[in-house]
């Protein structure tokens, strides 16, 4: 039990995805069901911190969100545009591009990226040109890939879920 440990500082960190549906889902539901658990049976001595990380918050169970459970909430905004830049220079820097990809277009666009959307952009679009055996990402590569990933968002399906 993890109260029985003797140490001054203990963290517990734990992703939360989204709901479960397959098996390895189910097994990362039992855990966070388990530190439900034993998150009501600390003393509130102030020595166990809980950090928890989630792009979904929308498919968080409400037993999570529950008063006491968690002190603190920190929201990090959608990235401005210097920010989108960088991103879409750190997820591409190691990519082959072609000279007609224009990620300014991307950087500029009216629609809202988180970085996991933009890093799934990326990645997304080496995919595809992998697939078509090329050694350089296209521009169309990168449109494809953010239909298909704004489609997901749109439609639900947990982000960083390829098919």
């Amino acid at each position: 039990m993890v109260s029985k440990f003797s140490i001054g500082s203990f963290v517990i960190s734990l992703a939360i995805w989204y709901d479960a549906n397959s098996g390895g889902e189910r097994e990362i539901q039992r855990t966070m069901l388990e530190l439900l658990n034993q998150l009501d049976g600390f003393d509130s001595r102030g020595d166990v911190k809980v950090i928890l990380a989630t792009n979904r918050i929308d498919s968080l169970d409400l037993a999570l969100l529950r008063p006491g459970r968690i002190d603190r909430k920190v929201e990090f905004p959608l990235p401005d545009i210097k920010t989108r830049r960088r991103i879409f220079q750190i997820h591409t820097s190691k990519m082959t591009l072609s000279e007609d990809v224009n990620l300014e277009e991307f950087v500029m666009t009216k629609d809202e990226f988180s970085g996991a959307d933009i890093k799934a952009i990326c990645t997304e679009a080496g995919l595809l040109a992998l697939r078509e055996r090329r050694m350089k990402v296209m521009h169309p590569d990168f449109k494809k890939a953010k239909e298909k990933v704004m489609f997901k968002k749109k439609e639900g399906v947990p982000e960083g879920l390829y098919m």
